[in-house]
C-alpha cells in the first residue's frame, strides 16, 4: 500500500479518530496523570475543573464520567414525567436516544436544515404535541443553531431547552452565543469533541432546584474502576505510538493487540451499538478533570488553530464550489467541516489509499454510527428523510488540533480531485 501514499502522508496520516488531541504536550500531562495512580479518582482536579466550569459559563456544575452520563443524570434531575418526549435531530449520535431511553422517557426525532446540519426549525412547530417536554440542539460539528429562535419556539409551547456543546465550546472570540438561551448545557470530553480529557463530561445549569439534584446525582454516582481510568489514561499513549505506522500496517496491528489485551476502552460497546445505556452513572475521575483543565488553559489557541483550518477549507470550498452548509462562516472553530456529495463512501474508499482516513462515524446513518441498530434507538427508516439523505451524503474534513496546515493542504488537494472527478463522470442530467 506505500506505493499509494504521497510522501508527505506515509508517517503522517490525515483523520479524525488516531488521538486528535494528542499532541507531544498534551501526552505528556497524560502519562503524568498515569503514573500518579493515587490520584486517579479523587484528586484535587475534580473541584477544580468544576469551579473552572462555573466561572466560566456562570452557571452550577455536575461533573460525571461521560456526557451521555451526565445526559442521563440530567434528564432524571428534570420535573417532567416518565414517558414525556425530547425532541431531538434526525441526524445524531446513538448516546443521545439511548440516555433518553434509560431516563425513561421518548426520543422523538425531527428533521435536519442541510444548511445548517440542525434542526428544521421553519417546520418544529408543527411537530411539538403535549407529550413534548424538552429540546436537545447539539450545535454540529460547530455550526452553531439559531438559538434565538429556538429560544422563543420552547418558551411558545413551554419546554426545556438543552444545548449539546460537544462539538463547540466558546472562548473570548466566540461564539458568543453558546450558554446563553439554553436551560442546561451539556458537555462532553470525549476523544475528539471541542476539549478532551478522553472521557469525561458536564452538566451546567442556573435552576438552583435542577443543579441540587443533579449535585445529589453526582454525589450518589459510583467512581469508575480503576482499571477503567487506566485503560482511559493509557489511550493517549498507545495512540500517539501507533498513529505513525498506521498506513504501513503496524500501527493497525499495534491497535489491534492493544484492544485484545483490553488496553483501550471502546468508545461505544455492543450494548450502546444496540440501543442500550446503562442506568448507572459515573463520577468523572480526577485525573481525567486534569487533562481538561490542562487543555483549557490553552483553548483560545485549539479553537484559533480550528478557526484558521476551517477558514482554509472554506476558502477553497467556495473557490471550486464545493457543496457545503450556507451557515459556515470563517470565524467558527468548527470541529469537523462538512462537504455534501453524492460520492462520499467512494471519496472516503479512495483517500483511504492514501492514508487519508475520513470515517469518523458520522456518515452511513441517521442515527450514529452505522453500526447501530437503528430500530433499537427508536428511530423508524424514513421517518426523517433529509436526515438519511443527508447521512449518506456528508464527507467531514479534519480540524482537530493535531491537524497541521500541510496537512490541510494536503487534504484539499486530494479531495478536490476526486470531487472533480466524479463530478465530470456525471451524466450532464444530473450536474
Amino acid at each position: 500500500m506505500i506505493i499509494h501514499y504521497p510522501l508527505s502522508t506515509i508517517f503522517s496520516p490525515i483523520h479524525h479518530t488516531f488521538g486528535p488531541h494528542v499532541s507531544s504536550a498534551y501526552l505528556l500531562q497524560s502519562t503524568k496523570q498515569l503514573l500518579q495512580c493515587w490520584k486517579w479518582k479523587n484528586g484535587p482536579e475534580r473541584e477544580r475543573l468544576r469551579e473552572s466550569l462555573e466561572k466560566w459559563f456562570g452557571a452550577r456544575c455536575a461533573l460525571f464520567a461521560s456526557g451521555r452520563e451526565g445526559l442521563l443524570a440530567l434528564l432524571r434531575s428534570l420535573p417532567i414525567e416518565k414517558g414525556s418526549g425530547i425532541l431531538v435531530q434526525g441526524f445524531t449520535c446513538v448516546a443521545l436516544p439511548n440516555a433518553i431511553h434509560a431516563a425513561g422517557f421518548t426520543p422523538t426525532f425531527f428533521e435536519v436544515d442541510p444548511e445548517t446540519l440542525n434542526f428544521d426549525l421553519d417546520a418544529l412547530d408543527g411537530k411539538i404535541t403535549p407529550r413534548t417536554k424538552a429540546i436537545i440542539v447539539q450545535h454540529t460539528f460547530g455550526i452553531v443553531a439559531d438559538m434565538q429562535k429556538l429560544r422563543a419556539i420552547a418558551d411558545r409551547h413551554g419546554l426545556l431547552l438543552i444545548e449539546d456543546c460537544a462539538h463547540v465550546l466558546p472562548d473570548a472570540t466566540g461564539p458568543k452565543i453558546i450558554g446563553k438561551h439554553g436551560d442546561f448545557l451539556m458537555l462532553s470530553f470525549g476523544r475528539d469533541k471541542a476539549a478532551s480529557g478522553v472521557s469525561g463530561g458536564a452538566i451546567l445549569t442556573k435552576d438552583e432546584e435542577v443543579a441540587k439534584l443533579l449535585r445529589d446525582e453526582e454525589v450518589s454516582a459510583k467512581e469508575l474502576p480503576l482499571l477503567t481510568i487506566k485503560r482511559l489514561l493509557c489511550y493517549p499513549l498507545i495512540y500517539f505510538i501507533a498513529k505513525p505506522f498506521y498506513g504501513i500496517g503496524i500501527g493497525k496491528a499495534f491497535l489491534f493487540l492493544a484492544s485484545k489485551c483490553h488496553l483501550l476502552s471502546p468508545v461505544l460497546t455492543k450494548k450502546e451499538k444496540s440501543g442500550f445505556q446503562s442506568p448507572i452513572v459515573h463520577r468523572m475521575p480526577s485525573s481525567l478533570c486534569a487533562l481538561v483543565r490542562w487543555e483549557f488553559k490553552h483553548f483560545e489557541s485549539i479553537n484559533n488553530h480550528r478557526r484558521k483550518i476551517t477558514k482554509k477549507y472554506l476558502e477553497v470550498a467556495r473557490k471550486h464550489h464545493w457543496k457545503i452548509p450556507s451557515d459556515i462562516t470563517s470565524d467558527l472553530p468548527l470541529q469537523k467541516f462538512p462537504i455534501l456529495t453524492q460520492d462520499a463512501d467512494s471519496i472516503r474508499s479512495k483517500l483511504k489509499k492514501r492514508n487519508i482516513y475520513l470515517d469518523d462515524g458520522w456518515t452511513g446513518a441517521s442515527i450514529c454510527p452505522r453500526t447501530v441498530n437503528q430500530e433499537a434507538t427508536g428511530y423508524i427508516l424514513g421517518f426523517c428523510p433529509k436526515a438519511e439523505r443527508l447521512s449518506k451524503q456528508i464527507l467531514v474534513l479534519p480540524t482537530h488540533p493535531t491537524m497541521t496546515a500541510r496537512q490541510a493542504n494536503t487534504i484539499i488537494k486530494e479531495v478536490n480531485s476526486l470531487l472533480k472527478k466524479y463530478e465530470n463522470r456525471k451524466p450532464k442530467s444530473e450536474n
